[in-house]
């Protein structure tokens, strides 16, 4: 009774720009923005910490900042993660490990530059170090820094989720 007595007299409530509430039980909204929000709220990301940004990294994950409430959950097998955060100083060698990690993860898949030797090389630049983890990989968002503070990272992956929010699902390849 409760359900019926919602929907005879709905009021179309605009929540945010093509999401609309018609009832307290009834949201209109495309199939983009609802698998966008699914995605964007749950990055599970694998985590490849390499020098000093890898500490950073982890005390972002700590319950300090706490990452879980952004439903971020940092997994430790490439099958179960849909974000790679890069963090520290990639060596010529590591690159190969980290290319063959990425193509383990299923689609879609992001990837996090974190720190100035994954973003440019920063101050190495040898014969032994990549200039850059963007020569190897698609990067979607990169954070700078000698190393960053957490802060920069969270605010990385909010610019993260704010890109996966306005993607465009492509009904077809699943077809």
């Amino acid at each position: 009774m409760g359900l019926i007595e919602n929907t005879i007299s709905p009021s179309l409530v605009e929540v945010e720009k093509g999401t609309k509430i018609l009832s307290p039980n009834i949201v209109i909204t495309s199939m983009d923005k609802l698998i966008n929000w699914g995605r964007s709220s749950s990055l599970w990301p694998v985590t490849f910490g390499l020098a000093c940004c890898g500490i950073e990294m982890m005390t972002t994950g700590s319950s300090h900042y706490d990452l879980d409430r952004m439903g971020v959950i940092f997994r430790g097998s490439p099958r179960q993660a849909d974000l790679m955060i890069v963090a520290g100083t990639v060596t010529k060698k590591m690159a190969e490990i980290v290319r063959r990690i990425y193509d383990q993860m299923p689609e879609p898949r992001y990837v996090v530059s974190l720190g100035s030797c994954a973003c440019s090389g920063g101050i190495f630049n040898t014969y032994s170090t990549v200039q850059g983890c963007d020569s190897f990989l698609p990067v979607d968002v990169y954070i700078p820094g000698c190393p960053p503070r957490p802060e920069a990272l969270l605010e990385g992956i909010i610019k993260l989720q704010e890109k996966i929010k306005g993607e465009h699902f492509r009904w077809s390849r699943w077809r």
